[in-house]
């Protein structure tokens, strides 16, 4: 698109259709080139349409309002159907929770984006599936592969809502880092909105008990209920018709806390040691180093992804390179320790489930950890950093789809 830009710089009739073709990859291609063609009348329009930021808060439409409300009443009437229909809640929240918030910010993007039917389809045929799916699996609350399900069942349908975000064009990188830069955001606008929540929450509680009046078992389950279940399309609507609101702030959460975790793990490697502790005969410690070495990885790609439009930051580089190699070696660690775990007592679902996302996230790990030293080196950008992060994204949803599908047949349901 670079090239088509720069060669219709002239020709506004032409520019207005690579934009509407894909606009957030225009914006981000156009502004690489703005330097280039600065001072061209036709150039500084776009600079200025493409980037001015207005101080006003924009609430969207009505229509788009009115979709949300909709669709926020559908999520909470859902999240209340073991109350509304009798239902075991341990049967039923384990299995459902994630369909409370993730189909419905899906239809939000498929709606807002006007997608055509056929991916509509392909989006719901997968939801109605699962969902299906995972509550005909056998009532066993001893079973490991029903756990491992439902544990993976939330990230199968993130994969979904990033389909839906990129309209279904699954080749189109530059959409997938845009939606982990979304995805940072929403964070942010559903913690500040969950703060908010619980501040109101308290002090309405506390009003009604002023006058004698006990509400907080109606508020609890039904008034928090539906506005949990309404944060997640609020935050995303909020993220995508007032932009400014938050992106200058996950940069800069980025940039806070890669420094300060990359220090963290450095004396937390040494503190394993004079402590005694390891994964390999702990299970329980083996599974919060891996929930740490996951939590890290995010906050890899996050910042990844929040700095790559920001141009050159040597130090930025610097530490994300360095927290990159550090993980590699956290990573090591968990998967010689599960390694050692299934050598010693064989295999099981639990443990063929942490060993193959351990080889999965050491692989990416060890692509984005290259990158890296190669951005640093001055050989690459830091946007190809995030294209390399990307491009790995299908082959977790891959070994999510056969964990939630095919392990519970693999292993006997057991």
């Amino acid at each position: 698109m670079k090239n088509q830009i720069q060669s219709n710089i002239d020709k506004p009739s032409e520019l207005e259709k690579l934009y509407r073709k894909n606009k957030s990859h225009f914006k981000q291609e156009f502004n690489s080139i703005y330097p280039e063609i600065k001072g061209q009348a036709l150039a500084d329009f776009w600079n200025e349409r493409l980037n001015f930021e207005s101080e006003s808060i924009s609430w969207g439409s009505r229509k788009e309002w009115q979709f949300v409300i909709i669709a926020a009443l559908i999520a909470g009437f859902f999240a209340k159907f073991p109350a509304i229909f009798s239902i075991d809640e341990e049967f039923f929240y384990p299995r459902n929770m994630a369909f409370v918030a993730f189909p419905f910010v899906s239809a939000y993007f498929l709606w807002k984006n006007k997608t055509d039917a056929q991916v509509w389809g392909k989006i719901a045929g997968i939801i109605a599936i699962s969902l299906v799916y995972i509550n005909l699996l056998p009532d066993n609350s001893e079973s490991d592969t029903l756990v491992l399900a439902c544990i993976h069942l939330p990230l199968l349908l993130w994969a979904v809502l990033g389909f839906s975000f990129v309209e279904g064009k699954m080749g189109y990188l530059p959409g997938r880092l845009d939606y982990l830069r979304f995805n940072g955001d929403a964070v942010v606008m559903g913690a500040i909105l969950l703060l908010s929540g619980l501040l109101m929450s308290g002090i309405t509680i506390g009003l009604f008990g002023l006058i004698g009046i006990k509400i907080e078992k109606f508020y609890m389950e039904w008034i928090a209920v539906f506005g949990l279940a309404s944060a997640p399309l609020v935050a995303t609507h909020l993220t995508q018709t007032n932009p400014q609101l938050v992106n200058k702030v996950s940069p800069i959460v980025a940039k806070i806390f890669s420094p300060l975790v990359l220090i963290m793990l450095v004396i937390y490697l040494g503190a394993i040691i004079y402590s005694g502790k390891d994964p390999y005969n702990d299970r329980e410690f083996l599974l919060l180093f891996n929930m740490l070495l996951i939590g890290v990885m995010g906050l890899i790609f996050f910042s990844v992804a929040e700095s790559a439009e920001e141009g050159k930051n040597k130090m930025g580089n610097w530490v994300l390179m360095s927290l990159s190699i550090i993980t590699v070696i956290v990573n090591g660690i968990a998967l010689s320790a599960i390694a050692f775990r299934i050598s010693e007592w064989g295999i099981t679902p639990n443990r063929m489930a942490v060993l193959g996302v351990n080889i999965l996230m050491l692989i990416h790990l060890l692509m984005v950890s290259k990158n890296l030293i190669r951005t640093v080196q001055g050989k690459s950008k830091l946007e190809e950093v995030g294209l390399t992060i990307v491009r790995y994204l299908p082959i977790y949803f891959l070994w999510t789809a056969l964990v939630v599908f095919g392990f519970p047949w693999l292993f006997g349901f057991k």
